[in-house]
């Protein structure tokens, strides 16, 4: 028996735009559903139980946004933002609101079809293996159960702050994670506008799993939104 091909609801209100996405993702063999208002979005995302979700935020009917928090009430479904907004304010708020990416229109189809593949993995990753107690990122490697972390087989020490830091950026590998986000789960919630810590304890951690911190390749910072840990 063959594949179920995976299933994209493609909410888009601009029509131009919405046949790309169609024509792009049905050529890679994805199935799609079509949604061009938020209420659509909704009843869609409802009806047909998508396994991955591409958002524009100006919709006809309400922000995009709003679709992505009303989204998180209820579904784990993987959300990728794709707009003509590049402000950072939007895509911090996209983020915040339960969005798993952001892609600025205009945009590339391979690099569309990536961050999808990331969205899944990640997705995929956090229903199969939640109770697996070890990490990977490419040459980094983190035991949960020993709490110990390292990095091409070498042990690194950290303190507790930055292996819970770490730990966080190694589940959402991929997934660009905003300041914010981050500051509520290490430090909590009374600490979500104290930007200076994250940025302080980021330096540390990349001085001992960066071999160049100057020029990290693990820990992306994507400025003005937050941090994201390569995924492998």
């Amino acid at each position: 028996m063959s594949e179920v091909a995976t299933l994209v609801l493609v909410v888009e209100d601009e029509a131009q735009m919405l046949r790309f996405l169609r024509n792009a993702l049905s050529a890679q063999g994805y199935r799609v559903v079509e949604a061009e208002t938020a209420r659509e979005a909704l009843v869609a995302a409802t009806t047909y139980n998508p396994e991955l979700v591409l958002l524009d935020l100006g919709l006809p009917d309400g922000d995009g946004i709003e679709v992505a928090r009303q989204l998180r009430g209820w579904s784990r479904v993987p959300v990728i933002v794709i707009s003509a907004r590049g402000r950072e304010d939007d895509k911090v708020a996209a983020l915040d609101a339960g969005a798993d990416d952001y892609l600025t229109k205009p945009f590339g189809v391979q690099e569309l079809l990536a961050r999808m593949r990331v969205a899944l993995r990640h997705a995929a990753l956090a229903g199969t293996d939640s109770t697996s107690t070890v990490l990977t990122s490419g040459p980094l490697r983190i035991d949960q159960a020993r709490r110990e972390v390292s990095l091409e087989g070498r042990e690194v020490h950290l303190t507790p702050i930055e292996y819970r830091l770490l730990v966080l950026l190694a589940k959402n590998a991929g997934k660009v994670l905003t300041h914010r986000q981050i500051l509520k789960e290490v430090w909590g919630p009374p600490y979500a506008s104290q930007t200076h810590y994250l940025r302080v304890f980021m330096a540390q951690l990349r001085r001992k799993v960066e071999p160049d911190p100057a020029r990290p390749r693990l820990l992306v910072t994507e400025p003005g939104v937050g941090y994201r840990l390569k995924d492998s």
